[in-house]
């Protein structure tokens, strides 16, 4: 080697060692103290290209329809599992060229974060999302024990931007999709992360992931998110004319199913974030176009002022008064003052709304039926799974709402809480409708002679034609309709451990092929407190054992379940 290569070659090296140290410099530069580095996601084989820096008004439209469509394919049967529909290329249009290796799984919280991830990549789109938060401070002192379920919601504190890095040498960085789907989102996301207040949320780097939206048709639209504070999430598909609005949730054993929003999604107190919810948008700033092949990398990712955002609105939480205390809040329409559930309704209904209460009765008393259905299913799994041969824990979860492991997968306490408050919701309605009948208040369209007979005659022919079935422990099929469901549903246990009879409320011969020991039965007795209770208060202590289950807690069990039999009412008034 020549004397003038002993030279070159050091100063090339120092040269290239500089040169890759002031491109570290500029990438941490890039990334502010609040970004989740940690998150180490970038690997080359399923890269998140990002070929414009924000999302149009078409691109939105188009997202509002990709969620309509996995709805609405839910709705019909053509799938029932986020891995079924989104690998069904008649669901999903992306679905024959995903890559390998991507896990379709997702729980009520991370599908909204999936859904709009996923749709995000394979439009090549910005993405960001919330890695890390933090309880409002008690002010008593009295630290936060689950943060799914903070007092006083949570704040932001930290964030990871899905954002190509600026090349090295060569080609930029480009996330890793699978990892991001994967790892990154079940890892990150929970119940809590929805649970984020609406105030000052809109920092320039700690900003939440969605905003409060006026309750109107143009706001509230497909991809609209759903929060319920007692911890479940759903996302909106469709809103019909009369201003029905449909949803699509998930499930902690990754099924999907479709609902009807009512008031199973409780209001409550400002700080959780409950309600209605839009993404906010995001765009990538001092980015670099690196062509049509690379797309842009570096930069970061800013979101929008609640101040720049039109459909930005607290009305939901303080009514259209725009009163102080949420809970004293009033929902006016058209100089009425109305149930906050029955407002939405108006607000959302295209045009003047005149209830059909013919009509809305079979719609409502169909989709419990589906609900119902849904539960067989869930079910299954849990037997399926042999759960109910195991023996049965020595005390409950501390939160029969929101555990983890087995009974988090497998236990359904808050889906047959919901379906306690839709058979509620029903039986108020038809007891309203009957009302305003008589009451001549033009708020009901009937024309008919007896309004209670035409109603229960809606009523049982939407029944009959439901049918539900389970699979007894000597693997026998056991049907029942609507009504013989609603009838034995203080009795139905939401406890995974139990044999499917008692998931199922048998009694007399139907019980007999039951082998729960003594134990279980005990339990399945010292329970009922808790089926009865319609209320799901994710506060409240649950985990107490057998002998400590003697009657109602403080939050956790009622004395008595309430009135749902819609039959005896109509006849009674026909």
């Amino acid at each position: 080697m020549t004397k003038l290569s002993f030279l070159v070659v050091p100063l090339i090296l120092n040269i290239f060692l500089v040169v890759s140290a002031q491109a570290q410099l500029e990438e941490l530069a890039e990334e502010s103290f609040i970004e989740d580095n940690a998150l180490d996601l970038f690997g080359a084989s399923s890269p998140w290209k990002i070929m414009r820096p924000e999302w149009t008004g078409q691109d939105e439209e188009n997202f509002s329809r990709f969620v309509t469509h996995i709805g609405d394919s839910i709705s019909k049967g053509l799938c029932a599992t986020v891995s079924d529909c989104f690998k069904n290329p008649q669901v999903n249009p992306y679905a024959s060229t995903d890559p390998q290796g991507l896990r379709l799984f997702a729980d009520c919280a991370d599908f909204p974060y999936f859904v709009r991830g996923y749709f995000a990549w394979r439009n090549q789109l910005p993405f960001g999302y919330v890695s890390s938060l933090e309880p409002i401070q008690n002010p008593t002192g009295e630290p936060t024990k689950d943060i799914r379920y903070s007092q006083f919601g949570n704040v932001v504190k930290g964030r990871h931007s899905v954002v190509p890095k600026k090349p090295r040498l060569g080609r930029p960085r480009y996330p890793n999709a699978i990892e991001i789907f994967n790892d990154s989102l079940p890892g990150r996301i929970s119940s809590g992360t929805f649970r984020v207040s609406y105030s000052g949320m809109d920092a320039d780097g700690l900003y939440s992931d969605f905003y409060p939206v006026r309750v109107t048709r143009d706001a509230i639209r497909p991809g609209t998110v759903l929060y319920d504070p007692n911890g479940h999430i759903a996302i909106i598909y469709k809103i019909t004319k009369d201003g029905r609005v449909y949803y699509i949730d998930a499930h902690p054993d990754n099924s999907l199913t479709t609902g009807l929003y009512n008031s199973r999604f409780m209001r409550s107190y400002p700080g959780h974030g409950a309600g209605f919810k839009n993404w906010r948008p995001l765009r990538l700033v001092d980015a670099t176009w690196g062509g049509d092949d690379s797309g842009y990398y570096g930069g970061r990712l800013i979101g929008a002022k609640d101040a720049q955002l039109p459909m930005y609105s607290t009305e939901q939480y303080y009514g259209t008064s725009a009163n102080p205390d949420w809970r004293q809040a009033q929902f006016q329409f058209q100089g009425q003052t109305l149930d906050y559930y029955v407002w939405v309704r108006n607000r959302l209904a295209d045009g003047p709304l005149v209830e059909n209460p013919i009509d809305d009765v079979k719609i409502m008393a169909m989709e419990i039926c589906k609900s119902v259905q849904e539960r067989s299913v869930a079910v299954q799994v849990a037997v399926d799974a042999g759960i109910h041969l195991q023996e049965h824990p020595f005390r409950l979860p501390n939160n029969i709402y929101g555990a983890s492991g087995d009974w988090e997968t497998y236990a359904t306490p808050a889906r047959d809480a919901r379906l306690k408050m839709a058979f509620k919701e029903l039986r108020d309605y038809v007891e309203e409708a009957l009302q305003h009948h008589r009451a001549h208040d033009g708020k009901v369209d009937y024309r008919g002679a007896n309004l209670a007979a035409d109603m229960l005659a809606a009523y049982q022919q939407t029944s009959s034609s439901c049918r539900i079935s389970y699979k007894n422990s000597g693997g026998q099929s056991v049907s029942m309709n609507l009504e013989q469901a609603r009838a034995r549903i203080y009795d139905v246990s939401f406890d995974p451990y139990h044999c499917p009879e008692l998931r199922w409320g048998a009694k007399g011969n139907e019980l007999n092929t039951c082998a729960d020991d003594a134990t279980k039965r005990a339990w399945y007795d010292r329970e009922k407190w808790l089926r009865f209770q319609h209320e799901r208060d994710t506060n409240a202590y649950h985990g107490y054992t057998l002998d400590e289950l003697t009657g109602p807690r403080p939050g956790a069990g009622v004395p008595a379940g309430q009135d749902l039999d819609i039959v005896a009412f109509l006849t009674k008034n026909k």
